[in-house]
């Protein structure tokens, strides 16, 4: 041997040794060199384990090797390196879609319905931030609302739709109403807009959600408030009648603070970036069911970035607390200045009920006087029949009472 330890020394090698540890460690334990221990396990029968071979398996008999420089390497199985992304074969196709103007939520779900992309919207994500850049997104404050207390209302810029009566492609207008709570939304496309087309998009979102919130926030646009002021601002006499009907009040903003109203201006440039930019359609139906189509597909299952919960899921959790729609629609009672022919009603204010007639055409139609009790005075002449005529620019009527 090496070396000669002494007999509690040996005793105590000998006991590492049962315990399966290394001649290493045994070295550093003891300070006894592996050499000399490993004599001493190897005389008492204790297999000597070699340093780092604890449950290794059984050596597997050597790979033949040829030295013949005209052998065949075998075949190497094609594979996609660590470092090329996922989205390399539809560079193309991102690239003209980015050329569009269209962001990488749009892309990675254009990619996902028509050309069976399996990756992940993060990897989507990262091949355009690599192609274009990214910057930072800007802090905003976040406004909590109660599920069924409050939701927001605007208009903006809808896609390019071919008009009937013209043939050529128009601009639409886009309506948006998103729930301050759940953020879902409902978006109605429209060629023009005026305040009975207004008031009626809120009835078809109402009947969209099933229920109405108890305020509806809104922009000082002229459909809806006519004159804005910071205390008391003047509502649109229609728009506030339907709201009142169903149980609703409307909440007008500051003027210049769109903040106030950021949830459905996030939900208007959602709709704009993601599945409306860059496209046309040949009908308003078109646009409408594809818009539909991709609420119900795409932005109700998101999870949102602020909530960080599903759309849908939240919505479901909401409904409960609307209210309750009313068993029929609103029945538009329009209030307007009215010049008569007949000099005897002539710069008197009257009440127009049940609707209105088309546009430039005449039709008859009950007149009702408003009186400063807020009665009504029905006026059914004898002799004479009432006809009454609205003028689109103008915005005003013409009612004749003749023979």
């Amino acid at each position: 041997m090496s070396n000669v330890l002494s007999e509690e020394e040996k005793q105590q090698v000998i006991a590492l040794g049962r315990l399966g540890w290394s001649l290493r460690r045994i070295e550093r334990a003891a300070h006894i060199r592996r050499e000399t221990a490993g004599a001493y396990l190897r005389a008492a029968g204790i297999a000597v384990r070699p340093p780092g071979g604890w449950g290794r398996n059984a050596a597997k008999p050597a790979i033949e090797v040829s030295t013949d420089p005209e052998a065949q390497k075998p075949p190497r199985q094609p594979s996609r390196s660590r470092s090329a992304s996922a989205c390399e074969p539809h560079r193309e196709v991102i690239g003209a879609e980015l050329a569009k103007g269209r962001n990488a939520m749009a892309i990675w779900q254009d990619l996902v319905d028509g050309h069976g992309f399996a990756g992940r919207y993060a990897s989507v994500k990262r091949f355009v931030r690599k192609l274009c850049g990214s910057s930072a997104p800007e802090a905003r404050v976040v406004i909590e609302t109660a599920a069924g207390e409050e939701a927001q209302v605007d208009y903006g810029t809808g896609p390019m739709v071919r008009d009937p009566q013209s043939g050529k492609y128009r601009r639409t207008r886009l309506f948006v109403l998103t729930l301050g709570h759940s953020r879902k939304s409902v978006r109605l496309l429209v060629f023009r807009s005026s305040s009975r087309v207004w008031a009626e998009l809120h009835e078809k979102a109402f009947r969209r959600l099933g229920g109405v919130t108890r305020v509806v926030v809104l922009d000082n646009l002229r459909e809806g408030v006519i004159t804005p002021d910071i205390y008391d601002a003047t509502l649109n006499p229609l728009y506030r009648d339907v709201l009142k009907h169903y149980g609703a009040v409307a909440l007008p903003c500051r003027v210049r603070d769109p903040d106030r109203k950021g949830k459905v201006e996030s939900g208007v440039g959602h709709a704009q970036k993601t599945p409306l930019k860059g496209q046309r359609f040949e009908s308003l139906e078109q646009a409408q069911a594809y818009l539909d189509h991709w609420e119900e597909r795409w932005a109700d299952t998101r999870i949102h970035g602020t909530t960080k919960r599903q759309v849908a899921a939240m919505f479901a959790e909401q409904k409960p607390a609307l209210l309750p729609l009313r068993t029929g629609p609103y029945r538009a009672v329009r209030a307007v200045a009215l010049t008569l022919l007949d000099q005897r009603w002539k710069s008197e204010r009257f009440e127009l009920r049940i609707g209105e007639p088309p546009r430039g055409g005449l039709g008859p139609c009950e007149i009702r006087r408003a009186v400063p009790s807020r009665t009504h005075l029905s006026y059914s002449p004898t002799r004479s029949k009432c006809y009454i005529r609205f003028d689109a620019r103008t915005n005003c009527a013409v009612v004749n009472c003749g023979a």
